[in-house]
């Protein structure tokens, strides 16, 4: 596992005008050095953090040596969302920040690090949130966007469910595990769940098993996140909003000077691939260099953490060259 590291980014004030003496950055590096190698930044999902490659990390079978995101070829750094509770950093007034606050937060750690152009700007969920905010904010930072089961703000339905996560973070006796348990119907699909359970039950514990399974990842996200850090990041993802000051998408997309490559998930219920491809109906009279693709999968949102293999077939061609 790569060292987790850590940045001070001094005097930051937010879009909203609140003032920090210090923002703490942490992140991880994997590969070659980014003086002399590509860089990619891949940028984190609510839940997860910056460890993405590694025996622990959440997309090891795509970032490694000899993998399509080769650490031989690339440097790879992840950064972690300040406040979601690495090295048990909170941000106590998390209402001052918006993603586009956390963006330019990234855009900071990448200049302290050297790193003035990256050859790829990942992101899975939210995280793809935070690649098009930083793509809006500098056009010309890298040379392939890549936002994965995202997209470029909260719509109607992000909100609808971050309002229902919110509530059950402030309001239930066991928030963390039942704002997870809720938040898992959202991750999967309703097939996903039949074709792994099929109304099956555990009879140890005389519930159905995808109860016991909801059970169990309510308890395991009890267990390594903080409930401060929930809410913050439920916060952020309700704010994801490339055009909050005013300017039309139309505009901000002709402004981004990378290629523009957008992976949605055809059963995805959380961030639908109907929104992606407005996007992308509107970028491609704009733009010669943006393209939809699609993975087939019954695993709804989650599947860019699933289906490895496929997210690979997508990857491999932007990454060979």
């Amino acid at each position: 596992m790569s060292k987790v590291k850590t940045i001070s980014i001094p005097n930051f004030t937010t879009a909203s005008g609140s003032y920090y003496d210090k923002v703490e950055l942490h992140y991880q590096h994997f590969g070659r050095n980014c003086i002399n190698a590509p860089v990619v930044l891949i940028n984190h999902s609510l839940t997860g953090d910056a460890n993405v490659a590694g025996s622990s990390g959440w997309w090891n079978e795509i970032v490694g040596p000899n993998l399509t995101i080769d650490t031989k070829t690339f440097a790879i750094l992840a950064f972690n969302i300040p406040g979601n509770g690495v090295k048990n950093y909170i941000i106590e007034n998390y209402q001052d920040f918006h993603t586009g606050d956390i963006a330019e937060i990234f855009y900071k750690g990448l200049q302290v690090l050297g790193v003035g152009k990256l050859f790829a700007l990942i992101g899975g969920s939210i995280g793809g949130g935070i690649a098009w905010e930083m793509a809006a904010l500098y056009p010309s930072l890298t040379k392939n966007l890549i936002p994965v089961a995202a997209d470029w703000k909260a719509s109607d339905w992000i909100i609808a469910n971050t309002f229902l996560q919110k509530r059950l973070l402030e309001n239930s006796k066991d928030p963390i595990r039942d704002a997870r348990i809720h938040a898992m119907l959202t991750y999967r699909t309703p097939a996903s769940f039949s074709e792994r359970f099929g109304r099956t039950k555990n009879l140890e514990k005389n519930i159905y098993n995808v109860e016991s399974w909801l059970i169990h990842h309510g308890d395991k996200l009890f267990k390594r996140f903080l409930l401060k850090a929930y809410k913050t990041m439920n916060h952020l993802l309700a704010s994801v909003d490339i055009t909050r000051n005013g300017e039309s998408i139309e505009k901000v997309i002709k402004s981004i000077e990378s290629d523009i490559h957008l992976i949605a998930i055809d059963s995805d219920i959380f961030f639908t691939p109907e929104e992606d491809q407005k996007t992308f109906k509107i970028g491609r009279n704009l733009k010669k260099k943006i393209y939809y693709h699609e993975l087939n999968s019954i695993h709804g949102h989650d599947a860019f953490l699933i289906e490895n293999k496929a997210i690979s077939k997508i990857l491999r061609k932007i990454f060979k060259t």
